[in-house]
């Protein structure tokens, strides 16, 4: 990977754990994400219009479906986080479903990519992998389970982290493959994916207009963090995808582990500090190992 790419990783990463903690602080559920969506719209469209005035017109129908499986992708994978930072903590979720995620699309751009790995490569897949134990609290998670409250919080921030993951490798494979085979705009990506989320999401919030009016005064400032940002990061990402391996750049985004264990542990009080910044360690050797192999 080159440095060039793994910069945009990087950056990508700090933007990704930041409107996390956003997303966490805000508490909101789907139509919170309905509002992250249509600010987004208003935000981006005139990057969105630029990038898409002279390539649009010459799609074919391959095109919108990748579009659209994206954004289904997309849709799913937030609502299930946002519904795992509502039943348990960041620090367990984020990085469960960042390490679940990164570990099914690196293989997976393996065998569907035709990409190649080196020792150093895999090491590193695996370096990062084991670090989501310890970020998510290492030992003591086994501790905690005693308790039956405690229980329940860190068996759903299991389950709801992993689920995510399984999302975020979806989603991963079917972008990766629209930058570098079809050779879409990362711009286009994301602006269309999330127009096409927003069809799914609009029944829900006309159903009951008044509660979402009333989760929109109470979480616009919030919303508007995380449309600003997200996007940004994601297109990051992607651009850093056409120039290195996409089994690379999946697991190198988990850096953004590291940011999140400092962010949920001081400004969260979600405590084992640690334990944490260990697996973030573990973390950033595997970015290593694929920055070098």
């Amino acid at each position: 990977m080159s440095l060039f790419a793994l910069s945009l990783v990087l950056i990508a990463a700090l933007l990704h754990a930041t409107w996390n903690l956003v997303a966490k602080k805000a508490g909101g559920d789907s139509r919170f994400a309905l509002l992250s969506s249509l600010m987004i719209v208003v935000l981006w469209a005139p990057v969105g219009i630029w990038a898409a005035w002279d390539t649009v017109p010459l799609w074919g129908l391959k095109e919108w479906a990748l579009i659209f499986a994206s954004g289904i992708a997309h849709l799913v994978y937030f609502n299930v986080l946002l519904r795992g930072y509502a039943a348990s903590d960041l620090t367990v979720v984020y990085p469960v479903a960042r390490g679940t995620g990164p570990l099914i699309s690196s293989f997976g751009a393996l065998l569907l990519l035709d990409e190649h790995m080196s020792l150093a490569g895999v090491l590193g897949v695996l370096a990062v992998t084991g670090g989501v134990f310890l970020i998510a609290g290492g030992p003591s998670l086994w501790a905690r389970a005693h308790d039956p409250v405690q229980r329940r919080r860190v068996m759903a921030g299991l389950g709801y982290g992993a689920a995510t993951g399984c999302m975020i490798a979806l989603y991963t494979l079917i972008d990766g493959y629209s930058v570098k085979v079809m050779l879409i705009s990362p711009i286009l990506i994301d602006y269309f994916g999330n127009l096409a989320r927003l069809p799914f999401m609009l029944p829900g919030a006309l159903r009951k207009p008044a509660a979402f009016m009333e989760s929109a005064r109470a979480l616009w400032k919030h919303a508007l963090v995380l449309a600003a940002i997200s996007p940004l990061g994601y297109i990051l990402v992607l651009y850093a995808a056409r120039l290195a391996p996409l089994s690379h750049v999946a697991p190198a985004r988990e850096v953004s582990m590291l940011f999140a264990a400092l962010l949920g542990g001081r400004l969260l009080g979600e405590g084992e500090r640690g334990t944490r910044i260990a697996g973030a360690a573990c973390i950033a050797a595997g970015v290593v190992g694929l920055a070098t192999g």
